[in-house]
């Protein structure tokens, strides 16, 4: 079994800060917590949470923040994500993928590679066929 690189994560929705979601899994568990940028994707509307799906043709960005786990907190916090976003290597009923990609601090714009929750390939045929796009890419910001 191979393990995973201890790469920071990019939350976009119910993680970020001031969202339902941030102090539960995030409080206590970080050492940075810092604006950032995804660029190649769109924002989706979910039922309550956003989902990030790579589409370079549209050129989106979707705006969150870079969160840099303690490294005592990392395995702890790997594993709870995981499973808030339903997540498991391999399973075809997952609706998010963790994947590692190259997502931009917005204070330098230097790219950092970070775990992102994307749709899965399934999720993300239904929500560009029928989704309600986020256009502004900011969950935060989102109308409604």
């Amino acid at each position: 079994m191979t393990l995973s690189p201890r790469l920071p994560f990019f939350v976009y929705g119910t993680l970020r800060p001031g969202e339902p979601n941030h102090d539960h899994f995030l409080r206590g568990r970080t050492l940075t917590e810092e604006p950032a940028r995804l660029e190649g994707a769109v924002l989706y509307d979910g039922p309550g949470y956003p989902y990030a799906v790579e589409d370079a043709s549209l050129g989106g960005t979707v705006y969150g923040d870079l969160v840099t786990a303690r490294p005592e907190q990392y395995p702890a916090l790997l594993s709870a994500l995981d499973r808030l976003e339903e997540y498991a290597p391999g399973d075809p009923r997952n609706l998010y993928e963790r994947l590692a990609r190259k997502v931009l601090r917005t204070a330098d714009g230097t790219a950092v590679p970070a775990w992102v929750y994307v749709a899965a390939p399934t999720v993300a045929a239904r929500l560009r066929a029928k989704g309600r796009l986020i256009e502004s890419g900011d969950w935060a910001t989102r109308a409604g």
